[in-house]
């Protein structure tokens, strides 16, 4: 747990100047006028609960708050936080198991300007405190729900009615919800979607599932971060109805959304320059003819990850490469990538600056050669597990492997960054010059791992 807290010293012109504070608590009277504390993950700290709660009391200015790191943090801190902080506009406790709908149900009663609420990452809440958090903070503009496993379209909806300021919103790896939990595109304003006969289903419908559709007469258009990643039961029509909704999005991942298909991708192309950032890993259904239309579309991509999308070739690559301010792009595990779309990015991408190719086992070293050469943005060249890239002498220029990996693992890691990548290049320029040399001389050409010129 690492603590860091940022102090709002200026009412005292005598006392020096003093933003930080870390891995320590406040230590005076001064100190304590600090706007904003930090705990984050850190072992060397043990910062308790029983600490903060003793802090607290005397930190009567805080702003904003950050109590991930705190593992032991119950209802008894939050509720004395509600009690005692009136103007609190942030509080991120992601994580915190030992919080439940008591404290923050306390917090909602006693409602401080809230402008950011993070309290995703395990914190076990229910419907009806989401419900209140919607309706009772108007200034909310970051929320995180994420990996909440009680909740339900019921109180999502109340996000979407009320909390109309939102910037950012994460609703990840929430298992419950469905497409009922999302606005609903509508074509004719003022009219119902007209039912369409369905055969009937194998099991009887619940009652959320039973729910009208959301339809909403205003439009998000503050939101600019979205994360629906993991939810593996929404459809295309959910992507369709948040795309009509939300019409600037910035970032956007479906990371893990299953069900998607490519006409989700036609959606998320109806956001065209607003968008800059797209998750779509372990989206298995999309293929080419979606991407393309993305490529088409959104123009000011920069960061596109399509990790395991198994269905995808060398053409929705190239259609990529085309993107001006492309910087990022994620291939990991997309098994009919070849050398043509490794020598297209080369050649067309020059802005490319992070590149991952683990797993894509139909490159050769040849075109990797090609794109660091042409590439001169590139900071990140990622090919883990390339049969061509195990080659000896490489293995040198790479980060060294995570020491929890098991050993098979570390014996395929290869990624290279930063001055290895130059490194890099100019250990394969003098091996091209010795291949030409061998050739013009008809000598057999030999690899080696070292950096000598000579033939023999």
């Amino acid at each position: 747990m690492a603590l860091d807290w940022e102090l709002d010293v200026g009412w005292d012109p005598g006392y020096p100047e003093l933003k930080h504070i870390v891995n320590r608590l406040p230590a005076n009277f001064k100190e304590r006028a600090m706007t904003r504390g930090i705990i984050i993950d850190d072992p060397s700290t043990g910062i308790t609960e029983h600490q903060i709660l003793n802090e607290i009391y005397g930190c009567r200015k805080l702003q904003s708050l950050v109590l991930t790191g705190v593992r032991d943090l119950s209802d008894r801190t939050i509720i004395e936080l509600a009690k005692t902080v009136g103007g609190l506009r942030g509080l991120q406790i992601n994580g915190c198991k030992y919080v439940s709908d008591v404290s923050i149900l306390e917090l909602v009663a006693k409602a401080p300007p809230l402008e950011y609420l993070y309290i995703g990452g395990g914190v076990v809440l229910t419907d009806p405190t989401i419900s209140a958090i919607a309706k009772t903070f108007p200034r909310l503009q970051e929320l995180d729900l994420s990996e909440g496993p009680l909740i339900t379209a019921v109180s999502v909806r109340d996000v979407w009615s009320f909390s109309r300021k939102l910037r950012c919103l994460s609703l990840a790896r929430c298992p419950q919800l469905t497409d009922t939990a999302f606005p609903y595109r509508i074509k004719d304003r003022g009219k119902k979607p007209e039912s369409e006969d369905k055969p009937l289903p194998h099991r009887p419908l619940t009652w959320i599932e039973q729910l009208e559709p959301l339809m909403l007469r205003h439009t998000a258009v503050d939101m600019r971060i979205l994360d629906l990643s993991g939810l593996t039961r929404i459809t295309d029509e959910a992507v369709a109805g948040v795309v009509a909704h939300c019409p600037a999005l910035d970032i956007l991942s479906l990371a893990g959304c299953t069900n998607l298909t490519d006409d989700a991708l036609e959606s998320v192309a109806k956001l065209g320059v607003s968008l800059s950032a797209l998750n779509l890993a372990h989206v298995p259904h999309i293929t080419d003819s979606g991407v393309m239309k993305l490529a088409q579309e959104c123009l000011e991509l920069r960061s596109v990850d399509l990790a395991f999308c198994r269905q995808l070739t060398d053409l929705a690559v190239m259609e990529l490469a085309g993107l001006q301010k492309l910087t990022r792009l994620v291939l990991v595990r997309v098994p009919k990538v070849t050398d043509n779309a490794i020598y297209f990015l080369g050649d067309h991408t020059p802005t490319l600056e992070r590149l991952h190719l683990s797993y894509c086992d139909r490159i050769s070293l040849k075109s990797l050669h090609h794109l660091i050469r042409r590439s001169r943005q590139l900071r990140q060249l990622t090919v883990t597990g390339v049969p061509a890239a195990r080659r000896k002498g490489l293995g040198r220029f790479s980060d060294p492997p995570p020491e929890r990996w098991p050993d098979d693992q570390k014996a395929v890691f290869r990624v290279f960054s930063g001055e290895n990548i130059g490194k890099l290049c100019q250990f394969l320029d003098k091996e091209k010059i010795r291949r030409q040399q061998a050739e013009a001389r008809n000598i057999p050409f030999v690899a080696r791992s070292d950096d000598r010129m000579d033939l023999y």
